[in-house]
């Protein structure tokens, strides 16, 4: 391993679909490595074996393929640092190892207590419940220790924190910040269990795994001093650390998990691209040099600075997350954009029309998939409308004047072959010269009689092609006999 290199490391828990969080902390990791030419490692963190859930390790891999950011190290892929799962390295006896040096340094010590005299240390401060360990154990003699150990009665292993003193530690955006000692408790760094704590396994995996800069959210300030200690007590070198602020909804309120757009998957599943999404993400928190908005995953790589990430909270934007989808789909190419809309379209038009068409009138309105079906279902049948709506004080048409439009056109429809949007165009163009009125005076009450919708994607003629020449006749006469009525 290249130790000048720049390592970042995303270790999520498999417990579940990816919030948006854990996605920007992946996020923020790959593109502060690939930012500087370095490695990005994936870790699987499964040492807390209540927490874990089936298939979750896949919905990691699927993200992270699906967003892009693609791991130099990891389970799947391998690479010198292995094994990058730590439920395999606890099984090799890493943590245990590790956990034994602090042991004979005197930075940690067995614990014996039970339960129930861990219970009788709780407090509660402020309405909630904590309990602060009281080194019971550190004043054990090695002969005591030997003995229980002997006769197996179950222990955990605790770090030995100092309870005078300050200890302080520097985040590249919030700054130094500093602990009283009192307040770090002797956390468990083995659990009875033989697996490693969170906070022990992400501080020797980090080590071992030559990790500079780390990143996770801000929610984790509080316990880097613990960190720090343990750093520390190895001797090891401190790595970089980079705090992300929190993400909140709209309310100013943390995302939470029941929110429908907490989690990456929910929003693939509400009709959002992936890249929409990932450039969404990466603007949760930091701000480029430039007023630029549109980002590729290639274009942020070269942009992202760490040191503008912010501090203050950042809100989880909707209907700018809305707009931006809605950029990255008139940006895409036709028969992409028609892959992905046609399911949509299926849902709503059983008819045989020409769908590639109708994706195309609607690839500059929507901004998500699931707004097409407000935009087209008017070609499946028409809808119940009311007279007024052929009245339009702009083009100064009236039920009177639409009425009339409608009856001099019908023949001249009837007449005509062609079907196509041009022809038709043509013959109803003619129609407007000849009457001396402007273009929309004749084309509104058109497109409202075979739409029957105030808002279409296209003009009346491109709908007319689609439709088809005995549909949108027997529409314009509904729409004439409706005008009568």
């Amino acid at each position: 391993m290249n130790m000048n290199k720049i390592r970042t490391r995303y270790a999520p828990s498999p417990t579940g679909k990816m919030h948006v969080g854990n996605l920007r902390t992946a996020l923020y990791a790959y593109l502060i490595a690939k930012h500087e030419d370095g490695d990005f490692l994936l870790r699987i963190e499964d040492t807390d074996q209540e927490r874990y859930v089936e298939g979750a390790t896949e919905i990691i891999y699927d993200t992270l393929r699906d967003t892009g950011l693609k791991h130099d190290e990891g389970p799947d892929v391998g690479g010198p640092a292995g094994p990058y799962v730590q439920s395999e390295r606890q099984k090799a006896g890493i943590y245990m190892k590790y956990a034994k040096e602090l042991i004979e340094k005197g930075e940690a010590y067995y614990c014996f207590c039970d339960q129930e005299r861990l219970n009788s240390l709780k407090r509660t401060v402020n309405g909630e419940e904590i309990m602060t360990y009281d080194k019971h154990c550190l004043h054990l003699s090695r002969e005591e220790v030997e003995e229980k150990l002997a006769a197996g009665v179950p222990f955990v292993i605790r770090q030995n924190n100092p309870t005078e003193g300050k200890t302080t530690f520097h985040d590249e955006i919030y700054g130094d910040i500093s602990v009283d000692n009192a307040e770090l408790d002797d956390m468990v760094l083995i659990k009875s269990d033989g697996f490693p704590t969170y906070n022990f396994a992400n501080v020797v995996d980090d080590h071992l795994q030559g990790i500079t800069h780390v990143v996770r959210g801000s929610e984790y300030l509080s316990s880097s001093p613990k960190y720090n200690r343990l750093y520390e007590a190895f001797g090891w070198e401190i790595p970089v650390y980079i705090h992300c602020p929190t993400i909140t909804n709209e309310e100013h309120k943390k995302l939470s998990k029941r929110s429908g757009h907490s989690s990456y998957q929910d929003l693939i599943e509400q009709g959002f691209l992936s890249e929409a999404v990932v450039n969404f993400v990466a603007l949760l928190g930091w701000s480029p040099e430039s007023n630029q908005e549109i980002f590729s995953l290639e274009e942020l790589v070269k942009a992202f600075d760490y040191h503008n990430i912010s501090k203050s909270p950042a809100v989880f934007d909707m209907v700018k997350l809305r707009w931006m989808n809605g950029e990255y789909m008139k940006a895409m190419d036709a028969d992409r954009f028609y892959e992905m809309a046609k399911p949509y379209l299926d849902q709503v038009i059983k008819k045989d029309l020409d769908k590639k068409k109708i994706a195309a009138m609607v690839k500059t309105r929507i901004e998500v998939f699931p707004d097409i079906a407000g935009h087209v279902d008017f070609f499946e049948e028409l809808p119940e409308y009311d007279p007024q709506m052929y009245v339009h004080k702009k083009m100064k048409t009236t039920q009177e004047t639409s009425l009339k439009v409608l009856q001099d056109v019908l023949p001249l429809l009837e007449a005509q072959d062609d079907f196509s949007n041009d022809a038709l165009y043509e013959t109803l163009s003619a129609y407007v010269s000849e009457t001396g009125v402007k273009t929309g005076f004749v084309m509104w009450p058109i497109r409202t009689a075979v739409s029957g919708k105030q808002m279409t994607p296209a003009g009346a003629t491109e709908i007319m092609e689609v439709l088809g020449k005995e549909e949108s006749l027997r529409r314009i006469q509904k729409g004439i006999e409706l005008l009568q009525g």
